[in-house]
């Protein structure tokens, strides 16, 4: 973590135009962050923020986010690799072509993100990645092959990071998010044959009975970017309102 306080630190955000994304980025510019909002549509993007549009699959352009956020600042203190997709197949419906595109961004992204911060915060000595993964990707759930995988993925090279980091200074965790009432989740009941009963079993499933939000997601971020978490690396901190303990 970086000795310098919320004031003065450069955060970069994926994601950053809507849902869990965006309230990240909201918090860290209440915060006083100088924050860099990525989006492959950044006009969502909170105001105030520098917003940026980039495909977060692409390594050319997660390379020169980063560049961006060290030219406007000269250091990277958090990075949110954040940007994800949804995927709603079983395995022998996902197509190669599908599974391919949820790696890309669900997964690949975050490895990208990481891979070009990292030079940065080793070179400072401090600096703090977390990761948006999902309680997904710690249990198996019908017709969700490629999501399930990839943020698994994401669970595994979040602790490898912070393993092979550790004593440099660089802390790496991930946030594991359960059903939220956001964006994806709107789209997803959008296409339901009857979306008020989808959304009712969504919610009925729950054990606090009802949704988490995105605002509370992003609090945990916050608090696994914090001093307060100074001692917490490699660690996958689930925010699903139980339903994962069931």
């Amino acid at each position: 973590m970086s000795t310098q306080d919320s004031r003065d630190r450069t955060v970069i955000v994926t994601g950053a135009g809507s849902g869990i994304g965006y309230q990240i980025a909201r918090k860290f510019l209440e915060m006083g962050s100088t924050v860099i909002a990525g989006d492959l549509n950044p006009d969502g993007a909170p105001e105030g923020s520098r917003k940026v549009r980039v495909d977060v699959s692409d390594p050319g352009a997660v390379r020169a986010l980063m560049e961006a956020a060290i030219q406007l600042t000269g250091h990277i203190d958090v990075l949110c690799n954040n940007a994800g997709l949804s995927s709603t197949t079983d395995p022998i419906e996902c197509t190669p072509e599908e599974w391919d595109r949820v790696f890309a961004v669900n997964a690949k992204s975050v490895f990208l993100g990481t891979k070009y911060a990292l030079p940065f915060m080793l070179q400072q000595g401090s600096g703090v990645i977390v990761n948006t993964a999902s309680a997904a990707g710690m249990v198996g759930l019908p017709d969700r092959a490629a999501y399930c995988a990839s943020k698994g993925a994401v669970i595994s090279f979040t602790r490898q990071v912070a393993v092979q980091y550790a004593a440099d200074g660089v802390r790496c965790n991930c946030v594991c998010p359960g059903t939220v009432d956001s964006p994806w989740v709107g789209r997803l009941l959008g296409e339901a044959d009857d979306p008020e009963a989808m959304r009712a079993a969504l919610v009925a499933r729950q054990p606090m009975r009802r949704l988490g939000t995105p605002d509370e997601v992003a609090d945990a971020v916050l608090y696994l970017a914090s001093p307060a978490a100074a001692f917490i690396t490699g660690t996958a901190l689930v925010i699903d309102g139980g339903i994962t303990a069931g």
